[in-house]
C-alpha cells in the first residue's frame, strides 16, 4: 500500500514537472512571486477581511486548491481526459470569480482611482490613526451610554473582538456605519423598530441593529434581571464579546464578560473598564481591575 501511494506520488511529481520547475527558480522568479503574495494579502486584508464575502472567498480558494490537486493526480494515475476536465472547470470557476466579486473588484479599482492613494496606504503611521480612531470610538459610546442612563433609556451594545456574523446573519439590519453617539441614540430610540434589539459592533463600526441574541440558561439568575440582561449574559457566555446593557426601568449601566455582570455606579468607572475591553487583545484578558467588585450571577 506505502509502495502504491509512492509511486503516485512519483508519478505526479514527474508528470507535473513540479521538481523540475522548483529546480529552476531563480532569485528573480522568488522575488516575483512574493511580491505577487504581498498583493493578494493586501488585497484581501483591505477589502475582504471583515466582510459578508470572507467566507466565500475562503470556501472558493480551498475549492480551487483541491481541484488543481485533484487533477493533478488524476493526470498523474493517466487520466487525462478526467484531468483535463478538472483544470477546464478550475478555469471557468476562476474566471466567474470576476462576476462573483463584481462589487468588491468596483471598491478596488475605486480606492486605486483615489487621490494621494500611495501616501495614504503607504506613508502614514496608521498606529496613531488607530489609537485616535479607538479614542473616539470610546467617547462616542460613553456619551451615548451616559445620556441612555440618565433618560432611562434601554439600550444593548455587543462588542465584538473577532468577527462572527452568526450573531445577525439570520435576524437583525445592517448598518456597516462609523460610531457616533447621535447613530446609537436614534437606533435605541423608543418605540423605532429597531430599539428593542442589540446593536453589533467591531473594529469601530456599527456592523448590525435589531439583533436578537441567545438568552442565558443559568437557572440561578435572578428575576431582578429582564430580557436585555439575560440577552447579555448569553450572548456573553458563548463568545469572547463584551456586551453594555443599559436598563430601561433603573438606568443602570452594566457590562457582561464571560457570563459574569458588573453594574458600575459612575460613568467614570464605565469608561475606564471600556478602554480596556476596546484596547486590550482579547476580552479575556482585561486588566483584574475588571473583576473587582463585581457581582456573580444570582447574588446582591
Amino acid at each position: 500500500m506505502l509502495n502504491a501511494i509512492l509511486n503516485i506520488y512519483r508519478n505526479f511529481v514527474n508528470n507535473t514537472g513540479f521538481m523540475a520547475n522548483t529546480a529552476s527558480i531563480t532569485l528573480k522568479d522568488a522575488g516575483q512571486i512574493l511580491f505577487i503574495i504581498l498583493i493578494i494579502a493586501y488585497i484581501y486584508m483591505r477589502f475582504i477581511k471583515n466582510t459578508q464575502a470572507e467566507k466565500l472567498v475562503r470556501g472558493i480558494l480551498l475549492f480551487i486548491i483541491t481541484a488543481w490537486i485533484f487533477s493533478g493526480v488524476l493526470i498523474a494515475l493517466h487520466f487525462e481526459i478526467l484531468g483535463q476536465i478538472a483544470q477546464y472547470i478550475l478555469t471557468g470557476l476562476m474566471l466567474s470569480m470576476v462576476i462573483v466579486f463584481q462589487p468588491e473588484l468596483r471598491k478596488l479599482l475605486v480606492h486605486f482611482g483615489q487621490t494621494k492613494f500611495v501616501t495614504k496606504n503607504f506613508f502614514t503611521f496608521k498606529g496613531n490613526s488607530k489609537d485616535e480612531i479607538k479614542t473616539n470610538t470610546i467617547k462616542e459610546i460613553t456619551e451615548a451610554v451616559k445620556y441612555c442612563s440618565r433618560v432611562k433609556r434601554g439600550a444593548l451594545i455587543v462588542s465584538q473582538k473577532e468577527f462572527d456574523n452568526s450573531f445577525y446573519n439570520e435576524v437583525g439590519t445592517n448598518i456597516n456605519a462609523n460610531i457616533t453617539a447621535e447613530l446609537i441614540l436614534t437606533i435605541f430610540f423608543p418605540n423605532t423598530p429597531l430599539h428593542d434589539g442589540a446593536m453589533v459592533i467591531h473594529n469601530d463600526k456599527i456592523l448590525a441593529a435589531g439583533v436578537l441574541l441567545p438568552l442565558t440558561e443559568d437557572p440561578k439568575l435572578s428575576w431582578r434581571y429582564g430580557t436585555r440582561h439575560r440577552a447579555a449574559i448569553g450572548a456573553s457566555e458563548i463568545s469572547d464579546s463584551a456586551c453594555i446593557v443599559v436598563s430601561e426601568e433603573t438606568g443602570d449601566i452594566s457590562i457582561a464578560i464571560d457570563g459574569i455582570l458588573r453594574k458600575y455606579e459612575d460613568i467614570t468607572s464605565f469608561k475606564e473598564d471600556l478602554e480596556r475591553i476596546i484596547g486590550s487583545d482579547s476580552h479575556k484578558k482585561i486588566e483584574n481591575a475588571f473583576f473587582q467588585n463585581i457581582f456573580r450571577l444570582g447574588k446582591k
